[in-house]
């Protein structure tokens, strides 16, 4: 059998993937009813971390991943929508959910390693545009930026494209940053 070890050589030890037993008394918890009941789980998770430990899943290249930004609370269907194109174009893709300015947004994408966040605020959705900001590019430039100003002014980082062509656009970037 095959042995996966940590990097100081002891071995990983997984634990079980598989358990069940009866679960009399839970259907009763929801219904006032005791019935008779049995199941069995099958750990998904651990088991591919064993595979994955063993260099048994291969390699596959991850897709990048691009956040879509929350700017206007009331168009989150907009958002939603926005992230399924993304993924039907073979992208990784959130929308944001929650509550957040745009600086948390932006440190959450940073946070999940996204290459793209895609801005469609009240301004670029009455002119049918959709900005795009390039993270990984952007993160490259601010190391070497003195002046904030400048860098707010020439946004190097950003551009702002037709609502036609941003995947488009958001391709460019994430070939920029393979």
């Amino acid at each position: 059998l095959a042995q996966a070890h940590y990097e100081d050589g002891s071995p990983i030890q997984f634990g079980s993937v598989g358990g069940g037993g009866r679960y009399d008394d839970l259907v009763s918890r929801f219904t006032g009813q005791a019935v008779p009941a049995t199941g069995f789980s099958f750990g998904v998770s651990r088991f591919a971390a064993a595979l994955s430990a063993l260099g048994l899943t291969g390699s596959v290249e991850e897709k990048p991943l691009v956040l879509v930004v929350a700017s206007e609370k009331d168009r989150s269907a907009d958002y939603l929508a926005m992230a399924g194109e993304l993924r039907a174009a073979g992208f990784r893709a959130e929308a944001f959910v929650g509550s957040g300015n745009m600086g948390k947004q932006m440190k959450y994408a940073d946070r999940r390693g996204a290459v793209a966040a895609v801005i469609v605020g009240s301004n670029e959705r009455e002119e049918g545009l959709v900005t795009i900001k390039d993270l990984k590019l952007g993160a490259r430039l601010a190391a070497d930026i003195s002046d904030n100003k400048q860098w707010r002014e020439e946004q190097p980082a950003q551009e702002t494209v037709s609502r036609d062509n941003w995947i488009a656009a958001v391709a460019t970037v994430a070939q920029r940053n393979k």
